[in-house]
Formats: C-alpha cells, sequence, structure tokens
C-alpha cells in the first residue's frame, strides 16, 4: 500500500529533480548520451557540399546522376540504476540520508532519460538482488522508480557489489549507460567492473557522508556497523584514536578510487548535507568536453 507520506516525498522529488532536469540537464544530458550510432534514414539527390563517401552508387548508376545516403542518430538509449540498499545506505548524520540522496539522484537521471524519449531501469541490490525493474518509458514508470529506491525494505543488510555487476551483465544485453550508484563499502568486484565496463557505458556514483570522513570529539561513543551489526565502544577523546579512524577512511578512499582509475571509468563523488548538483554537472561537462 502507498501511503500518504511516500506519495507526498515522491511528489516533492518529481517537483524538484523535473525543475532540475529542465533548468540544468535539458541539453547536456543528450549531448553527452549520443544514442548507439547512425542509421539509415533515405536517399536524396546529391547537393554541393555533400560528403561524397555517402554516395549510394547503385541508385546512381540507375538514374545516371548522383544521389546519397542519408543518416539519421539512432537516439534511443536504455539507462540502467544499479541502486545499493545496503544497510549502510541509512546513515545520514545531516537531514537526508545516502538512500534519499540516491532516490533523488536517480529521479534527476530517470527524468532526465524520460526527457530524451529513453528507457529506464532499475536494479535495487544488497548482498543479493531485491528488486529488477525492466527498462520502459513513462512518467508513471519513472515514478515506480523512485518509489522503489525510496521506499524498499531490503531482506539484505551486507553490500555484493559483485554480484549486482554480474546481474546487470547477464540481464542487460544491449549496451546501455549504466550508474551504479552506492558507498562501495566492498571489496572483490575489481574484475567484473572491469568487465561490465567494457560492454556498457559505466558510471559509479559515490555516496559519501562528511562524518565518515570527520570524527568530532564527543567522549566514550558505541559504534555499530550497520551491515553487519557489530558493536564496539571507540574513545573519541582520544586525538590518536580519532586520527587513525581519519587515516582508516582515506586509506578506503583511495582504494576505492584506485578501482575506478584501473578500469578507465567515471565516478561521481556526493556528499550527504552537500549540494550535489555541482558533480552531476561537473561530469557533463567533463564528458561533452570529450566528445
Amino acid at each position: 500500500m502507498l501511503t500518504k507520506e511516500l506519495l507526498k516525498q515522491v511528489r516533492q522529488i518529481e517537483i524538484r529533480t523535473k525543475g532540475l532536469v529542465n533548468q540544468v540537464f535539458s541539453g547536456e544530458y543528450h549531448s553527452v548520451f549520443k544514442g548507439r550510432g547512425m542509421e539509415f534514414s533515405e536517399v536524396r539527390e546529391y547537393q554541393f557540399g555533400d560528403d561524397i563517401r555517402n554516395i549510394d552508387w547503385n541508385v546512381t548508376a540507375r538514374f545516371g546522376h548522383p544521389y546519397i545516403k542519408v543518416f539519421e542518430e539512432e537516439r534511443e538509449l536504455t539507462v540502467m540504476l544499479m541502486v545499493d540498499l545496503s544497510g549502510s545506505l541509512m546513515f545520514g548524520s545531516v537531514a537526508k540520508t545516502k538512500q534519499r540522496i540516491a532516490a533523488e539522484l536517480s529521479a534527476i537521471l530517470a527524468f532526465s532519460a524520460l526527457k530524451n524519449n529513453d528507457k529506464v531501469g532499475l536494479i535495487l541490490f544488497t548482498d543479493k538482488i531485491e528488486k529488477f525493474v525492466p527498462p520502459r518509458k513513462g512518467r508513471k514508470h519513472v515514478l515506480r522508480i523512485i518509489r522503489e529506491v525510496l521506499s524498499f525494505e531490503p531482506e539484505g543488510k551486507t553490500t555484493n557489489i559483485k554480484g549486482a555487476l554480474e546481474f546487470m551483465n547477464n540481464a542487460i544485453k544491449k549496451k546501455s549507460i549504466a550508474f551504479l550508484i552506492s558507498d562501495f563499502l566492498d571489496e572483490g568486484y575489481e574484475k567484473i567492473l572491469r568487465i561490465v565496463g567494457r560492454k556498457h557505458d559505466l558510471i559509479g556514483i559515490v555516496l559519501d557522508d562528511r562524518r565518515e570522513k570527520e570524527f568530532p570529539n564527543v567522549g566514550l561513543v558505541k559504534l555499530v556497523d550497520a551491515e553487519t551489526g557489530i558493536e564496539r565502544w571507540i574513545d573519541t577523546g582520544s586525538n590518536r584514536v580519532r586520527s587513525q579512524m581519519v587515516t582508516d577512511q582515506k586509506d578506503r578512499e583511495k582504494v576505492r578510487n584506485s578501482v575506478f582509475i584501473k578500469s578507465g571509468l567515471d565516478r561521481i563523488e556526493v556528499t550527504t548535507g552537500s549540494n550535489y548538483l555541482q558533480p552531476l554537472v561537473q561530469f557533463f561537462r567533463r564528458r561533452e568536453k570529450r566528445w
């Protein structure tokens, strides 16, 4: 059953993200993700300035003067949103959790695809595949995707990025644009990341929270791992303990970033509590310069 509160949240996200798509991403999405290539449209008589490489010699021989083939961009694309719903995505030290940010990012990308008449699909995962929504078009379909990311209650708690990528590789045969939205608190997915990245246009969206990088002095506190449930007491009053926690987090970030660099894949880094528009816009502009 859809509660009034959930419908209200979905509507709020729709209003906010559709506005952002219209104001910021309307042209950039189209120019960055150009489609699968060019397809034949028609034959017409040669005009001065036409590329002679496109001359249709069979038609030209039949009519005695040159004709050329006209091609159009094969525009329709498939966009796959792969969203991590493991326990750590419930974390958020400010107004919004990582899961809420994941829902808003999914909405922006889905509405961008909708505006360009592209299909959108969804894979929700934890340590297993929780939900698969096949790619389709339409506003109702996009709203369903937002609802699923926002309110789906997963069975699993831990993260298996490798399993999610393997499912994606087997389920989606045609080359697609795939956004992998996660905090990437996992290991052992490097090889399959490269494999999927060669088949699809794979982009990682890394979700962080500032409290995972900064540890205030609040004395003795009990920390609970959201994925494993393991509890431990930490003395945040100790400079040595806080320094070690920061070092450990930086080491994890270096390993994660190295995986993307070695795989030759793009990543977008988003921090809860910060404006996610800036890293998204920067990503689109970087991509646009490459083409």
